[in-house]
């Protein structure tokens, strides 16, 4: 989402504090009232589903009960017809707290996964709350997920992901891209690589294990191991595509670094940054606190004193990385250290929202 960390400095915008006003939404679960495909689709339809060699709680969510038989072209059209009408109905919904509250109720209807599932081989990697998934390929060749999520935000994102993929074949699943749930718009700001990442990490750890179940149906070997980094006195060895991608910013180029250094010192600003941001980001921003100590990374607490300290340390400006309430914190709390002669600057002229946030912005 924030490619060049050069490109956000020179497009920053002051601080604006939306106020999105929410309107009455549709209580009703959107799919109950949808019609996929017509009505001789389903004439020959028949459930597929078998319980699982680890079994789930009996009182499985209705999302989880898609897995039908079609013709082939029947089911090739079952996946893009769901995601349409996901996508849908999410646009229906113009303000960002309605499309929270109804993925906080889409949340409600996705079981909870036991404790024995619950562990780390499960987990979603790149999510901010704890994402476990898993995954199995019945003997008719489809896919079955569970998940689960600490997250009730999450949990939404997962029961839609489950409803639409859950009973595809494997292709199916693998032909959904990140691009397909950009139009997803649940509040966050962007697209598929927001700041709360789950459509996207979800959807990569399904297609995954996807990959990973048809290789052992077939007899192939693991392609991919478990993503990990290993640190020595030899360097840095990563293992996996997931972790390779990430390890690649760990030595940013240098000439990106310095560009950066040289527009900070020119006007004195100061650098605050979420530790959610992109790796490119923080690898960039880390390289260049050795040439520009007014750079910060942090949770969202800190970000505020950190802007504080810089401002007295010298630097006229603070840019802030991260969603709009961060900005807004920042400079209300200049203004009661007495900076309020410091500008407060946000990454984008557009709205920048978070769950969180958003999920807060009623009177109630």
């Amino acid at each position: 989402m924030y490619s060049s960390a050069t490109a956000t400095i020179s497009s920053i915008k002051t601080t604006i504090s939306p106020n999105p006003k929410p309107t009455k939404k549709n209580p009703l679960f959107p799919f109950e009232k949808t019609k996929l495909l017509s009505f001789s689709s389903f004439k020959s339809l028949k459930c597929i589903h078998s319980p699982p060699s680890n079994p789930k709680p009996s009182n499985s969510s209705p999302l989880t009960c898609t897995a039908v038989t079609f013709s082939p072209s029947q089911t090739t059209e079952l996946v893009p017809s769901k995601l349409h009408h996901l996508i849908t109905e999410f646009k229906s919904l113009s303000q960002p707290i309605d499309r929270v509250k109804r993925l906080l109720h889409y949340a409600t209807l996705l079981s909870p996964l036991p404790d024995s599932s619950r562990v780390d081989s499960n987990r979603v990697m790149g999510c901010t709350a704890l994402v476990w998934l898993e995954a199995q390929l019945d003997k008719y060749g489809k896919m079955m997920f569970w998940a689960d999520s600490d997250s009730e935000i999450t949990r939404g994102f997962c029961a839609c992901l489950i409803w639409v993929l859950d009973g595809a074949l494997p292709e199916e699943v693998l032909k959904v891209t990140t691009e397909d749930l950009a139009a997803l718009n649940i509040g966050l700001h962007g697209g598929a690589r927001s700041r709360v990442n789950t459509w996207h990490n979800v959807l990569v750890s399904m297609q995954k294990r996807v990959r990973i179940l048809v290789a052992e149906r077939d007899g192939k070997k693991d392609f991919d191991p478990f993503p990990s980094l290993t640190v020595s006195s030899d360097g840095v060895q990563a293992k996996g595509s997931y972790a390779e991608a990430q390890a690649r910013y760990l030595f940013p180029d240098e000439s990106k670094v310095q560009e950066i250094v040289n527009v900070l010192k020119e006007k004195k600003i100061g650098v605050v940054s979420l530790s959610y941001m992109d790796p490119e980001v923080q690898g960039i921003l880390t390289a260049a606190q050795k040439h520009w100590p007014h750079i910060h990374i942090s949770d969202t607490l800190v970000m505020a004193d950190s802007a504080v300290e810089m401002a007295e340390g010298g630097c006229k400006f603070i840019t802030v990385l991260g969603v709009d309430f961060m900005s807004e914190n920042v400079r209300a709390t200049l203004d009661q250290a007495g900076f309020g002669e410091v500008g407060v600057y946000r990454m984008s002229n557009e709205r920048i929202g978070g769950s969180l946030a958003d999920a807060a912005s009623t009177p109630a």
